[in-house]
């Protein structure tokens, strides 16, 4: 299953369009392959795109969970950079966890 996560734009034919992070219940299943992130979701107290990604990365952190591909298409230039790092401490979480344990002290 392809997610993309928006409240304005329209989804990309063959995605299931989400517009608040109701999509982690998706993610848990283990049955997305892909998800596609806008930050701002026009209500902050139901959260964020950032939401996302940080649940993903202590999912992995904390449950060897296997995230799925993800795409970070916010136009909010500075919440992009913040979505975007998390992406990549997930993505070295993920490298860390396939590479079996710490790496060795130089």
């Amino acid at each position: 299953m392809t997610v993309f996560l928006d409240d304005d734009r329209s989804m990309p034919k063959g995605w299931t369009l989400m517009y608040w992070p109701e999509a982690i219940g998706l993610l848990d299943s283990g049955n997305v392959e892909e998800i596609s992130l806008d930050h701002d979701l026009g209500d902050y107290e139901r959260g964020t795109g950032y939401d996302v990604i940080l649940w993903i990365e202590e999912a992995v952190a904390l449950r060897g969970f296997w995230p799925p591909k993800i795409f970070v298409h916010s136009a909010n230039s500075s919440a992009r950079e913040k979505m975007e790092a998390g992406v990549l401490a997930t993505e070295r979480l993920v490298a860390k966890q396939i590479g079996g344990g710490p790496r060795p002290v130089a």
